[in-house]
């Protein structure tokens, strides 16, 4: 109790000892370095005998103490002001007054050793401060030692006074060269601008193509050229919007200098360079100077944002494939990103991926596309309203304007029943569009299925994947295998109904499905280890976070933190195999868009006399049975029943005329999830009986093979009865 009372009252004690005038530190510096220039000042007219009686005595004090180095005195306070301007958001207290003092020793022990004579005399040219050093030295390694250390000690003097690294000493004329306004680039995508001036809007030249012959075509190249749409013509790109508004980003050049200034108050000094400015947010990119650690630049996002009144902030150190720091910051009118400018682009319509998607544009304003085919499956996770579902709309209408039904097969999963409804009737969808959960296993147990008789399609023809598959099928002019897209527009539903089959066959199909066209779009709104688990994660590698709540949420999903730090309304970070993570802003999608292009699809279809039934014999009944368990009561006993141990566990509970998890574990050496899984299974054939709290299971076989009628009707009388006839 002692040492704490000890400790308050130190506290108070420098409470009460703090200074009551609350000014900065710039104003603190330029007091200080006013207050040196006037001693400077006077100082000279002291030594010129126009400062008056305390002039003449500061003269004599000053010839006495410092001899024939007097006038270094005008001199010393020269640089000790100039060291508090140049530094003037540090405090630079004792380095100046240290380095100040060392070299006006220096300066008086170089008088001193260049003195003649006793030391008497040499008293009378260096000053008693000449003595401090120069005698020792003087004694100790003699004149031209002494030089030498002497004027390296002065060199050392400026250094720390002026707080001046030496290569910047040698390289003064370049760095001088280098201003905070000629290194500011404002970039809007490709196009450079003036931030003084209104943009004007130009387009962007593309250069042409040249036209090169390729020796070999690969499969999927092949696919891609041959490929005729026949009759299917794709929707027009005038029911898509065009991009809105323009960005308003405030003025550059000052946030630029803001962003400078304040990391300079904690002594970084850094290179502002380029600025891009995106959609949502503008960039601004900076250097740090050698030895700084990138650490202290992201510890201060509370205080870049409190400087630039603007939050939240983003700092991306460093920017992938570059030296540089980037400070993303958000604009004050943020650009709405429409479809049709990104589909009416080259690198959409020409795109080598199969089937490309418009993801969005990042902070520099350029579009970002992503190829479905080569990710080959795509999470997408963020909070309510981050813009999740629009996200998905922009993932279909990508994959409608490129493929017609024969090549294209769609599965859409909705349960919330309003978002992706609005598809219901286009000719692409195997089945309408799912709203109940036990409809998604039968459907996802299908598509397992689908991807086992595909595999063993491709091993009959000897080809390796679906693009070499489709190859020979064009060349005989038979129907080639359709690409199949399942989107799931709310997985944390599913994995509370039923979370162990819905993760076995996600999982599985993210394994092996890719070599036979399947592909998965799984959305979440909550980010949990319980959702979008481990397993999820190790075989999903392309993920898209738009704003989470927490940091924790954003680690789940891209194992990272930032996405913590969106603005939401479609801001997002993207994140796949092939590039690192980027910031993007997807494009809007509305209600009337999607509408239009499902007219537009469904008017089609019925000229062509198109139905779901007729393209490749792809329709199924999704209709599965549910179990108690919350398995497959029928599509997955024959798989479970295929477990190696389900004779020897048969066999244990008929003998032994009782059945429990760890009966089978004690005989058959066994974990308990394997075997809680034979009991599931063994009451799924029939063998034994339902679970009724701690007590062993019924089994209605005996060890003759007859049915244990004792057992069974046991079983169906209600509780009240057996308590009351005394049954175990």
């Amino acid at each position: 109790m002692s040492k704490i009372k000890r400790k308050e009252k130190v506290l108070r004690s420098r409470r009460e000892s703090a200074p009551k005038l609350d000014i900065s530190q710039e104003t603190r510096n330029s007091i200080w370095g006013i207050a040196s220039f006037i001693l400077a000042v006077l100082s000279v007219l002291s030594f010129a005998g126009k400062a008056g009686t305390a002039g003449a005595i500061f003269d004599a004090f000053a010839r006495s103490l410092f001899g024939w180095g007097f006038f270094i005195v005008p001199i010393a306070f020269l640089l000790f002001g100039v060291a508090f301007l140049k530094s003037i958001s540090r405090k630079i207290y004792l380095s100046a007054v240290l380095g100040t003092v060392l070299f006006v020793l220096s300066v008086l022990s170089v008088f001193y050793i260049f003195g003649h004579g006793d030391f008497d005399t040499r008293l009378l040219q260096g000053g008693y401060l000449g003595v401090i050093l120069g005698l020792p030295l003087l004694n100790l390694v003699g004149f031209y030692a002494s030089m030498v250390i002497l004027l390296a000690l002065l060199f050392i003097s400026l250094l720390v006074t002026l707080d001046v690294p030496i290569y910047r000493l040698i390289n003064r004329r370049e760095d001088e060269g280098e201003k905070l306004t000629d290194n500011v680039v404002v970039r809007r995508g490709s196009e450079v601008i003036n931030p003084d001036k209104k943009p004007e809007l130009k387009p962007i030249i593309t250069p042409k193509a040249t036209v090169t012959k390729i020796a070999e075509l690969t499969d999927k190249e092949f696919v891609i050229k041959s490929m005729k749409l026949g009759k299917w013509s794709l929707p027009p790109l005038e029911l898509l919007h065009a991009d809105q508004d323009e960005p308003a980003t405030g003025d550059i050049n000052a946030s630029a200098q803001i962003i400078r200034k304040t990391l300079a108050n904690f002594s970084i000094d850094v290179e502002m360079g380029e600025v891009s400015i995106g959609p949502t947010v503008t960039r601004f990119t900076l250097r740090p100077a050698l030895g700084v650690k990138l650490s202290r630049i992201t510890a201060l996002n509370s205080d870049l944002a409190l400087a630039l009144a603007a939050h939240p902030i983003r700092i991306e150190a460093p920017i992938p494939g570059q030296s540089l720091v980037g400070i993303e910051v958000p604009n004050k009118k943020v650009a709405i990103v429409g479809l049709r400018d990104m589909f009416n682009s080259d690198e959409y319509l020409r795109s080598k991926s199969f089937m490309p998607l418009a993801v969005g544009r990042d902070v520099g304003g350029t579009s970002i596309y992503a190829g479905l085919d080569k990710m080959p499956h795509l999470l997408i996770a963020g909070a309510t309203g981050s813009g999740k579902s629009v996200c998905i709309n922009t993932v279909l209408l990508s994959l409608l304007y490129k493929h017609s039904p024969e090549i294209l097969k769609l599965i859409l999963v909705d349960p919330k029943r309003v978002e992706l409804s609005l598809y219901n009737g286009i000719p692409h969808l195997i089945t309408p569009v799912i709203t109940e959960n036990k409809k998604v296993l039968g459907a996802l147990k299908w598509a397992v299925n689908e991807m086992d008789r595909r595999y063993d399609t491709l091993s009959r023809t000897a080809s390796r994947d679906i693009y070499s598959y489709n190859v020979k099928m064009s060349e005989r002019k038979e129907p080639i295998m359709p690409f199949i897209v399942i989107v799931i527009d709310e997985l944390a539903d599913l994995m509370v109904s039923y979370g162990r089959d819905v993760e076995a066959a996600i999982v599985r199909l993210a394994q092996m499905a890719r070599a036979v066209g399947i592909h998965l779009v799984v959305s979440t709104q909550r980010p949990s280890v319980d959702v979008i688990t481990g397993l999820i994660k190790a075989n999903i590698t392309t993920r898209v976070a738009f704003q989470v709540a927490s940091l924790i949420d954003s680690r789940t999903i891209l194992d990272t933190s930032g996405a913590e730090k969106l603005l939401g309304r479609g801001d997002m970070l993207f994140q796949s195999a092939e590039s690192k993570m980027k910031r993007l802003q997807c494009a809007l999608v509305t209600e009337k868009e999607v509408k239009d292009v499902a007219k537009f699809l469904k008017m089609q279809a019925e000229e062509l006399e198109l139905t779901a039934e007729d393209e490749n014999n792809l329709s199924a009944d999704f209709e599965a049975k549910v179990g108690e368990s919350g398995g497959f009561s029928a599509g997955t006993s024959n798989d479970d029943a295929d477990d190696p141990m389900y004779e020897e566990a048969k066999a244990v509970v008929v003998s032994a005329q009782k059945g429990s998890a760890s009966l089978l574990q004690r005989r058959l050496r066994v974990g308990y999830a394997r075997a809680a899984r034979l009991l599931d299974i063994l009451e799924e054939k029939g063998i034994i009986g339902p679970g009724d709290g701690a007590k062993p299971r019924d089994v209605y076989i005996k060890q003759d093979g007859a049915n244990n009628v004792d057992a069974i009707l046991t079983s169906n009388v209600p509780d009240s009865e057996n308590n009351e006839s005394g049954s175990i």
